[in-house]
């Protein structure tokens, strides 16, 4: 098996490769998507969150407002290190259930938005960085996700620095282009994943 970290920042595109690389044939574990699913309605997850943050966090429907907690720990580092507190070891036992249903010489890539800033690098074979000028990724976010310029940047202020997530990264795919360019870059990754993958 092949552990890969894949991680960018907010509107890098991250989730475009990950896409990518499950269609060509790994085993795709996405800790956004496993971080919802421990808060869902009923999880114990939930209930910490609400303890911690008030029941103004939930939608009428009783789901998390993601949008309104994000601007509550995204102004303020301590309370995002409480939400952490809460979510990340669920997510950490999710993934371990799902690594360990992965055949014995699967490509698992790990999509992790915060590898980087919570010193991840080491847990993985390869570190696989999706890279993209600031700008570049507020306009993506502002354009797809319909979130503010200023909630954009307080994002990208929470999250590492390009330079610092570069440091981590064994392979980097640049993603300032058009999609076109994203697809090569990805097979060629893919390419170099098997190889490693088969002189282990």
């Amino acid at each position: 098996m092949l552990k890969v970290g894949l991680t960018g920042g907010i509107g890098s595109g991250k989730s475009e490769v990950a896409k990518r690389l499950g269609a060509l044939g790994a085993v795709v574990i996405d800790a956004d998507k496993i971080a919802r699913e421990v808060v869902e309605p009923g999880t114990s997850g939930l209930a910490l969150i609400v303890e911690e943050f008030g029941p103004e966090i939930l939608r009428a429907d009783g789901a998390l407002d993601r949008e309104r907690l994000g601007r509550i720990v995204f102004a303020d580092p301590e309370r995002l290190a409480r939400l952490n507190a809460i979510v990340h070891p669920r997510v950490g036992d999710r993934v371990a259930e799902l690594q360990a249903e992965a055949p014995e010489d699967a490509v698992v890539v790990y999509d992790v938005p915060l590898l980087a800033e919570n010193g991840l690098a080491s847990m993985y074979d390869v570190v696989i960085v999706v890279d993209a000028p600031d700008d570049v990724r507020v306009s993506r976010v502002v354009h797809h996700r319909g979130m503010s310029e200023d909630d954009a940047l307080a994002r990208i202020k929470a999250q590492a620095t390009r330079d610092d997530r570069l440091k981590v990264a064994d392979i980097v795919v640049p993603n300032d282009g058009p999609l076109a360019d994203l697809d090569a870059r990805t097979r060629e990754v893919w390419q170099e994943l098997l190889t490693r993958t088969d002189s282990r």
